[in-house]
């Protein structure tokens, strides 16, 4: 926490000196072009006192004034408040170059505290000016660069909320799928099958790719499927003969995709698609790989009425985490045609 904070300070303190050195050196570049010496010897004096000023009000302007008053919506006080500390600010700034500044390098008789006070055109043109044109540069350069940091911050926050849905999708597997397969597997032991070890081996490759491979931000298409072959052999433990299933695979190139994401939707089909028919079911699955992208379609049979919120919320997460991987570069097509719920991805070959 304090190494956060220290480097806070430290990049406003930087932040901080190089505004007001280079906000002073263009002002006195201009004056220098037009006065030269000796008078701009004399007038850099007074500009090194106007300078303390400015950093001071302009601070204050804006972290007082515009985040304790403004942005809470008390636009009346804040005028009022602008107004008093622009005087004040000017008034302090002309009796600090009187009173203190001017005896170091001229000898000239001093204006008294009333002059200073009421002298209001004078205060206007050489005191208000300056602090209200520093002010205004500073408030619009720190604004637009606290504009950018929050819109950082907000596509971080985004990021990292995506993320975390991700880290959860990767993690999951439907607790309905393990708990029927295991009874699956325990049936198939009673019968002494011959498909109770091989049963037992899909589910631990299920489980090693869960737990390790879908770990990784990136894996082949080839893997995937090998995982999605495994889990549909022992989906079709459940549904028997009611399930037609198609799988075609025309893998021409070595393709890289995030892990769980086909079988996120090969899932998604069966849990909510096969599990709310009584009757038949139909999925079909087919992925195309070539040198440029990778394509993947699911189409599973499905009830209409049906609520796909929690399928929905599913494909949301799918879809953000193909914009954190690939950008604008992937396509996501959902859609239903008569009872057919149909899912189509398209992503490059590889992350770049």
């Amino acid at each position: 926490m304090n190494t956060i904070s220290n480097n806070l300070i430290r990049k406003n303190l930087v932040f901080q000196v190089s505004f007001w050195l280079l906000f002073f050196l263009i002002g006195e570049a201009k004056i220098y072009a037009e006065y030269r010496h000796p008078v701009f010897s004399m007038i850099i004096l007074y500009d090194l006192c106007h300078l303390i000023f400015q950093i001071i009000s302009a601070n204050f302007i804006y972290f007082i004034l515009i985040k304790k008053i403004f942005y809470k919506k008390q636009y009346f006080v804040f005028v009022i408040s602008l107004i008093a500390s622009i005087y004040v600010f000017s008034v302090l700034n002309r009796i600090f170059t009187i009173y203190i500044a001017e005896p170091f390098f001229i000898d000239d008789p001093q204006d008294d505290l009333i002059a200073i006070l009421t002298d209001l055109s004078y205060l206007f043109c050489y005191y208000v000016i300056p602090i209200v044109t520093a002010s205004f540069v500073f408030v619009s350069v720190v604004f637009m660069l606290d504009l950018r940091h929050e819109k950082q911050y907000s596509t971080q926050i985004l990021k990292e909320k995506a993320e975390l849905e991700l880290k959860a999708l990767k993690t999951q597997l439907n607790p309905h799928f393990l708990f029927n397969t295991l009874n699956n597997i325990y049936s198939l032991s009673i019968i002494n099958s011959q498909k109770t070890s091989e049963s037992i081996s899909r589910l631990s490759n299920i489980l090693d790719y869960i737990l390790y491979k879908g770990q990784r931000k990136l894996i082949s298409v080839s893997d995937e499927m090998k995982v999605i072959f495994d889990y549909v052999e022992l989906e079709k433990l459940r549904y028997d003969s009611r399930l037609e299933l198609k799988i075609t695979e025309q893998i021409q190139s070595a393709n890289l995709v995030p892990p769980l994401l086909f079988l996120s939707l090969v899932e998604n089909a069966f849990k909510h698609g096969a599990a709310s028919i009584s009757g038949n079911i139909f999925i079909s699955v087919f992925v195309e790989t070539n040198a440029e992208k990778s394509f993947f379609r699911i189409e599973n049979s499905f009830v209409p009425k049906e609520s796909h919120c929690e399928k929905s919320m599913g494909l949301k997460i799918i879809q953000d985490q193909l914009k954190i991987i690939y950008g604008d570069r992937s396509f996501c097509s959902i859609k239903t045609e008569a009872s057919r719920f149909i899912v189509e991805l398209t992503i490059p070959a590889n992350e770049n």
